[in-house]
């Protein structure tokens, strides 16, 4: 059996994919803080049921230049194969842009610390592991 597989591990493993993917929704919606008509995105939120047999993609990156000074990334809209939540309710500015900066920038201090949280209950579990299998940590 391979370690690595086991439902734990890998509902361990799923769950920091999915903090990777929340973190470059959260980092776009802060790179569009000043395009104008940009509205906020975030993932929804993780659950073991919806995302235990899906497969996972990478999100694509295409460039594409609407004037001169401009470059624009194309959305994460598969956000590496978990659901987005488009976050509404939030301030619009006269533009319609509707990202709020303190807002999104604890969304990601939240998501990093959940994610170090997740990593380090896979670490010890591999160790753990080691540890009954009688292998050096």
């Amino acid at each position: 059996m391979n370690i690595a597989k086991m439902p734990l591990l890998d509902a361990l493993a799923e769950k920091m994919r999915w903090h990777q993917s929340r973190q470059n929704v959260l980092a776009e919606n802060i790179a569009n803080a000043q395009t104008p008509g940009f509205v906020s995105k975030d993932l929804a939120a993780f659950s073991l049921d919806d995302n235990a047999r899906a497969p996972l993609s990478m999100a694509s990156v295409s460039y594409s230049a609407e004037s001169p000074s401009h470059i624009a990334i194309s959305s994460f809209s598969d956000a590496g194969g978990f659901g987005v939540d488009n976050a509404g309710g939030y301030e619009t500015t006269p533009d319609s842009n509707a990202v709020t900066l303190e807002d999104q920038m604890m969304k990601v201090t939240s998501n990093e610390l959940d994610y170090q949280t997740v990593t380090t209950l896979y670490t010890r579990s591999m160790r753990l592991i080691r540890t009954a299998l009688g292998k050096a940590a």
